[in-house]
C-alpha cells in the first residue's frame, strides 16, 4: 500500500517510485557507527505494506525476534499516512517517542525532510536516530550482521545452500531482482496507479510478460523455488507481491488479464509451498504464513483505500472488491 506521497506523476499519467534516503548499514565489524547488538534496534512496520512484509519474514527466518524489536502501525492509512491506532495489532503510540504518526518519526530524524513517510523503517533506540528506510537493504542487513547472536544452525555460513543470499548464487539473484521489482513488485503499483490507458495498458502487459516468464522458469528446472531447492532473497521478495495479488492487485488494481490460482499453475503451488509449509527447509518456523495469515483478510481494503486516496480522490465512494471467496488455495 502506498501514501499519498510515494510517488510521482509523469504528463502521461505513469507513476514512478521516488528512491529512499536514509541508507546507513548495521555491522558487526568493530567500530561500526550502527553496531550489531541485541535490543538496541526497532523495525517500524505495517503488515499491509510489502516492502515492510519482506521484513518481517525476514526477521522471523533468521530467528531474530528477541534481537530486533517491531514497533507496528495500523494496516491502513489515514488521512496524515501511516499511524498508530491501537487496534488490531497496531500500538496506540510509538513507544520511544509518544508519537501517533510515521511523518513525526521522520521529521525527529530530520526536521527538514520533505520526502516519503514509508515503513519499514530501522530505528537505532541508543542513539534514537533513523539507520535505514529501504527494505532491500534492511533485509540483507538481519541475513549476517547478527549472526554471533544466533545460534550456530541459524548462521548463514551453516544454512542449507548457503543461506538467502549464497555467494555462488548472487549474480543471479540480482538480476532476477532487477526485472522482478521493475514490472512486477513495482509493477503492479504502475498499472494500479496509472492515470492514463496508454501507461496502465504497457505495465499491466509488462507485468504478465514476467508472470509468465517466472512461471516458466519453475517449469523448466522443476525445483521448488526460484532457484533451486533452497529459500533464497528472490522468493522472500516475490512472495509478498504474490501473496497479494489474487486478493488485491487482480480486483483493485485491476491486474486482471490472469490469476495466479487459475493460469499459473507452478507459481500457484511455489505461493501455497511458502505460505502453508510450516518447515519447508528445516528451520522456516512459519515465517511466511504468520506474517500473512493475520492480515490477507484486509489487503483488498487496504489497497481500496491507497488507490482511492492517489487515483480517484478521497471524494469517490469507497468499494472494496467481495473476492475471492477462498483467500489462499490450500497446499493439498
Amino acid at each position: 500500500m502506498a501514501s499519498p506521497k510515494q510517488g510521482n506523476y509523469h504528463s502521461d499519467g505513469r507513476f514512478t517510485r521516488p528512491d529512499s534516503v536514509f541508507r546507513n548499514f548495521i555491522s558487526n565489524k568493530p567500530g561500526a557507527q550502527f553496531p550489531a547488538e541485541a535490543g538496541r534496534y526497532a523495525l517500524y512496520v505495517s503488515p499491509g505494506c510489502p516492502w515492510a512484509h519482506r521484513t518481517l519474514i525476514v526477521r522471523l527466518l533468521k530467528g531474530l525476534e528477541s534481537i530486533i524489536d517491531v514497533y507496528q502501525v495500523h494496516i491502513t492509512m489515514g488521512p496524515n499516512g501511516w499511524y498508530f491506532s491501537g487496534e488490531g495489532d497496531s500500538l496506540p503510540e510509538d513507544p520511544l517517542h509518544g508519537f501517533k504518526t510515521l511523518k513525526e518519526l521522520y521529521l525527529k530524524a530530520d526536521p527538514d525532510y520533505t520526502g516519503r513517510y514509508t515503513v519499514p523503517v530501522l530505528w537505532d533506540k541508543k542513539a534514537d536516530v533513523l539507520v535505514n528506510n529501504e527494505s532491500s537493504e534492511i533485509i540483507r542487513m538481519f541475513y549476517s550482521e547478527f549472526d554471533h547472536l544466533l545460534p550456530e544452525h541459524l548462521r548463514e555460513v551453516n544454512r542449507p545452500g548457503g543461506g538467502l543470499y549464497p555467494e555462488a548464487l548472487r549474480s543471479e539473484i540480482d538480476d532476477i531482482n532487477d526485472w522482478v521489482y521493475n514490472t512486477v513488485n513495482n509493477g503492479v503499483y504502475k498499472a494500479g496507479f496509472a492515470k492514463a490507458q496508454a501507461s496502465y495498458d504497457d505495465n499491466v502487459r509488462a507485468l504478465f510478460v514476467s508472470l509468465d516468464r517466472l512461471e516458466a522458469k519453475l517449469q523448466a528446472h522443476g525445483k521448488r523455488f526460484l532457484l533451486g531447492d533452497r529459500i533464497t532473497e528472490a522468493d522472500v521478495r516475490l512472495y509478498t507481491t504474490l501473496a497479494r495479488f489474487d486478493v488485491a492487485y487482480f480486483t483493485v488494481f485491476l491486474c486482471n488479464l490472469k490469476s495466479i490460482r487459475h493460469d499459473y499453475p507452478a507459481l500457484h503451488l511455489w505461493l501455497r509451498r511458502l505460505y502453508w509449509d510450516q518447515d519447508v527447509e528445516g528451520d522456516v518456523r512459519g515465517a511466511f504464513y504468520r506474517t500473512t495469515q493475520p492480515y490477507i483478510a484486509q489487503y483488498g481494503s487496504g489497497y481500496a483505500h491507497a488507490r482511492r486516496k492517489i487515483v480517484l480522490g478521497e471524494d469517490t465512494p469507497l468499494v472494496v472488491p467481495a473476492g475471492p471467496a477462498v483467500l489462499m488455495e490450500p497446499l493439498q
